[in-house]
């Protein structure tokens, strides 16, 4: 084959092309990478969330009534044992969490303990419907029962009234709508007769999430915390909320006819998932974390590398001189690591510092390099501008969430414009007929 081929910049475009497409594989061995590194993170946040407090679901006071039903059995007639859970008229959560971070090893989680004030009332209305049933209702043998999804995370309860009268949780209750709980017995004799109330003072340890179950035919929850970005998520929206730079405060109020279960129910019949598709809170967002930043820089990898070699090559046809393919691929081997060099320095030092010193080493590295070879400091400052530039352009991008697609689109047209602006008077033609030397 004529050597003159290997220098066509037809011939050439076409091999940077394939070599910019051959840098796929180092990129993807660091996604790799950043998902093995994600994997001993959420790890680390399951040890930390098992020796603090895992993610918390709280339900208000509900009442376990035992009863005796008759049911037909073999042409016989038994009598078995079943619970009624009966819910509360009205509910109120006021909730304040103070948060705090926990480490293992490099890797962190946000954690809060929650001070909450529960004030839930049961209506003697509920309990005139529930006489109405062909039942021996065991009012003496009650439970009162409070859902927590992680009772090892429950730090105190300082008060526990039962209309006005000290009462105290134990542990070891049957569950409520598939969710732990601590529960007391309560004797419904005589309180069933007319309204009465629970109020309850507690202290309950998470981490990253907190979520209610509205366990009443109304239910009102306020809850606040020092954190600048909740996210709030589940069955319902906070209808009222307050977000600053350094806190927030939200308020919810869910009724019965917003749900899809009801104010009573045999437990033996509840199905979970019909509650769990309820439930609403606030998890302690941490916006754009390390690995997901080195995800999406990772993403814009390709076209770092695919700018590099354009710049590279124009620096070929514009200053009429050569540069090896061999070199490219060096230099394309450059901008890979990068990537591994910014995943291990942010796990140290925080993302912005770690690109920002990633970045400085690659363009130094890689602007003396083609100043070297191609024998003209310029051209490897002018290349080392031009990849700071890129760098930075990136970093914006990365760091920008809710603008980053329009500004990426912006950046891309321009490149194309700027490349076409600098070789509108290459005569690719002539270029393709010059003899080597």
């Amino acid at each position: 084959m004529n050597p003159a081929v290997f220098h066509n910049p037809t011939f050439k475009a076409l091999g940077i092309g394939f070599l910019a497409l051959l840098m796929l594989i180092p990129l993807l061995k660091v996604d790799g990478l950043i998902s093995e590194r994600q994997d001993l993170r959420r790890q680390a946040l399951a040890q930390i969330a098992q020796g603090w407090g895992t993610q918390q679901t709280l339900g208000g006071p509900v009442l376990a009534i035992p009863k005796h039903v008759r049911i037909a059995n073999d042409k016989e007639y038994v009598t078995v044992e079943r619970a009624e859970i009966l819910l509360a008229d009205a509910l109120k959560i006021d909730g304040t969490l103070a948060v705090d971070e926990r480490h293992y090893g490099i890797y962190s989680a946000p954690v809060y303990s929650a001070t909450l004030k529960l004030h839930a009332r049961f209506v003697a209305s509920d309990f005139a419907a529930l006489e109405k049933d062909d039942a021996q209702w065991q009012w003496q043998r009650a439970e009162l029962r409070l859902p927590l999804s992680d009772v090892r995370g429950l730090r105190s309860i300082s008060v526990f009234r039962i209309n006005g009268i000290d009462a105290r949780f134990r542990s070891g209750s049957e569950s409520v709508v598939g969710i732990t709980s601590v529960a007391t017995s309560i004797d419904l004799s005589t309180l069933r007769s007319k309204d009465f109330d629970v109020y309850i003072e507690m202290v309950a340890a998470g981490t990253e999430r907190f979520d209610v179950l509205p366990l009443a035919r109304t239910s009102e929850v306020n809850l606040a915390a020092p954190w600048p970005n909740p996210s709030f998520g589940g069955a319902f929206l906070p209808d009222k909320s307050d977000i600053d730079k350094d806190h927030f405060n939200a308020h919810w109020q869910v009724l019965d006819i917003n749900r899809s279960f009801g104010q009573r129910w045999e437990q033996s019949r509840e199905g979970t998932q019909a509650f769990a598709n309820t439930s609403f809170g606030f998890a302690l967002y941490q916006p754009a974390s390390v690995y997901q930043q080195n995800v999406r820089a990772g993403k814009y990898g390709l076209l770092v590398i695919t700018l590099t070699f354009i710049a590279v090559f124009l620096c070929e046809v514009l200053k009429r001189l050569r540069v090896h393919a061999l070199q490219y691929l060096l230099v394309g081997v450059a901008l890979a690591t990068f990537y591994v060099v910014l995943l291990a320095l942010s796990e140290q030092i925080g993302f912005k510092f770690a690109y920002l010193a990633a970045a400085i080493a690659v363009v130094v590295m890689i602007g003396g390099y083609i100043g070297a070879i191609l024998g003209t400091w310029r051209a490897g400052l002018l290349l080392a501008s031009l990849l700071s530039l890129i760098y930075g352009l990136f970093y914006v991008l990365v760091v920008s969430e809710q603008y980053s697609l329009l500004m990426g689109a912006l950046a891309l047209l321009i490149t194309v414009a700027a490349m076409m602006f600098l070789t509108r008077r290459v005569d690719w033609y002539a270029m393709s007929q010059r003899k080597v030397v």
